[in-house]
């Protein structure tokens, strides 16, 4: 399986043109700034009554570190504890693999439709789409899931799938889609936030009661007691998680955790940086089968897909840190102006723009890492502290190498670097170009800007002004006014021999 297949990835244009396109969408910026900004603020207002805040954030990069460095024994003891609670764990080498896994299990029930907690490792490997290729049906059972599988969209945010859609949009997209489901949606259905969950909730509610399969992912598992956790908002996890006889969860391999009681950091951070509330209003812990509790049957099905891979880089491991709190997206000015689609993959925004190319491969994503300003607002609302901008410069150099190596001739970006190189090694080069730069630009430059300018640097100069470079550059001018005198030089002397 070649790496581009490792992750599902939706098929757009490069995010150069694909942000052009969204950017141009006033609504959807509109829907984008909104949402962000009420999550942000929800965010900053709860993490900030925490005086142990940033104790925390320590707190869980270091168990993150330490865990990386010993996945292999952690999830190996996780497969132990999980099996003898009278679970089944299955490891699944990429996506084609778990999907095979998943649909196995779920023939062998003898049923053709699932119900599903929301779940990113899911659709990462496109489960929905292998399985409705074997003839199953999953129903997406989250609100916002929900409504990104009923208007056959795509999900453009870790947290809030459909937070590109208006309440509006989401209405007619209920009116028109339910009846094809069964139940159909109320004619007098308003746009109301209440209005709306009712809906989902009274569509959703026999397929709950009906299904005898559930499939989930999980935000934690912990190595030393089997115990899977999932976190939501709406109950619908809760339903999956405990009404169907056969339970099978899809778990990316870096989401273990050690302990049991490393959950008390993650279970602080997460809802507070993900939908700025104090604790999730579910959290659902099990642990294997518990006869006549629950699930009877239940199968943990491990995700490598490209992980171990990333996990060889030093750098960019940190990036499977991440606890999908989707925190980065609503900081990130370039995420809140394109949205999520223009990234191309299931995992958009900040983190998406480097985990995606690292499961996929570089020369994949290229565009992606260059999809961020660089800011740093990322890093500082990561709760496990993921250097986001040093991996995005890590993974640009491993791009622009990638690049180089695919062609027979070097770019003209290569060889413009190479001459800068030269020029910036050699105080006497420098001053050259810099007498060069300004006789230039005395010729080109209109009030002191220089602007469209033709040929290769087309592209940077018809986008801005650029300000015409200095008639004098700062070491003529210091060679010019600060150079000492020799009756300077003796002064200076004279002091130090008093001294």
């Amino acid at each position: 399986m070649s790496g581009a297949d490792n992750v599902v990835w939706l098929g757009t244009p490069a995010f150069p043109e694909a942000a052009r396109t969204a950017l141009a969408d006033t609504r959807l910026r509109a829907n984008l700034r909104r949402a962000t900004g009420t999550i942000r603020d929800k965010r900053l207002a709860v993490a900030a009554e925490l005086d142990d805040w940033e104790e925390l954030r320590d707190t869980a990069a270091a168990v993150k570190r330490r865990t990386l460095r010993h996945l292999d024994h952690h999830l190996l003891r996780l497969e132990e504890t999980v099996t003898a609670a009278g679970g089944t764990v299955h490891w699944a080498a990429d996506a084609a693999e778990a999907n095979a896994i998943v649909t196995r299990l779920v023939k062998a029930t003898g049923e053709s439709e699932v119900v599903k907690v929301k779940s990113m490792a899911t659709q990462e490997i496109g489960l929905n789409e292998a399985l409705a290729e074997a003839g199953i049906r999953a129903y997406e059972t989250d609100l916002a899931e929900l409504i990104v599988q009923l208007a056959e969209d795509r999900p453009s945010h870790i947290l809030v799938p459909a937070i590109h859609r208006g309440r509006s949009e989401i209405r007619e997209i209920f009116r028109r889609e339910m009846g094809e489901w069964g139940r159909p949606a109320p004619e007098d259905l308003t746009d109301e936030p209440r209005d709306l969950a009712e809906a989902a909730r009274l569509h959703l509610r026999e397929k709950f009661l009906r299904a005898k399969v559930a499939v989930s992912g999980a935000n934690f598992a912990a190595a030393d007691t089997g115990t899977v956790v999932v976190v939501e908002s709406e109950g619908n996890g809760r339903m999956c998680l405990t009404l169907p006889e056969t339970l099978i969860t899809v778990m990316g391999i870096e989401k273990v955790l050690p302990s049991f009681a490393d959950l008390d950091v993650f279970l602080q951070l997460l809802p507070r940086s993900s939908t700025g509330e104090r604790m999730n209003p579910y959290t659902s812990l099990w642990t294997g089968v518990t006869e006549g509790d629950g699930p009877q049957n239940f199968h943990l099905v491990l995700l490598d897909n490209g992980r171990t891979a990333t996990l060889a880089d030093e750098v960019g491991r940190q990036a499977l840190s991440c606890i999908r709190c989707s925190a980065c997206l609503n900081v990130c000015p370039v995420y809140e102006r394109t949205g999520g689609h223009a990234y191309g993959s299931v995992y958009p925004g900040p983190i998406g723009a480097v985990l995606t190319p690292q499961l996929v491969g570089v020369k994949n994503a290229a565009s992606l890492p260059f999809a961020s300003t660089l800011c740093g607002a990322c890093y500082d609302a990561c709760p496990v502290k993921i250097n986001i901008p040093e991996v995005l410069v890590h993974l640009r150099a491993e791009a622009v190498e990638a690049k180089r190596r695919d062609r027979l001739l070097p770019t003209t970006e290569a060889l413009v670097m190479k001459a800068a190189g030269a020029v910036l090694g050699s105080p006497r080069r420098l001053a050259a170009v810099q007498r060069l730069a300004a006789l230039g630009a005395r010729l080109v430059a209109r009030d002191g800007r220089i602007g469209a300018l033709p040929g290769p640097v087309a592209r940077w100069s018809g986008t801005r002004d650029t300000p015409a470079p200095a008639r004098e550059s700062l070491r003529a001018w210091w060679r010019r006014t600060r150079t000492p005198t020799s009756e300077d030089a003796r002064t200076t002397a004279e002091g130090k021999v008093r001294r």
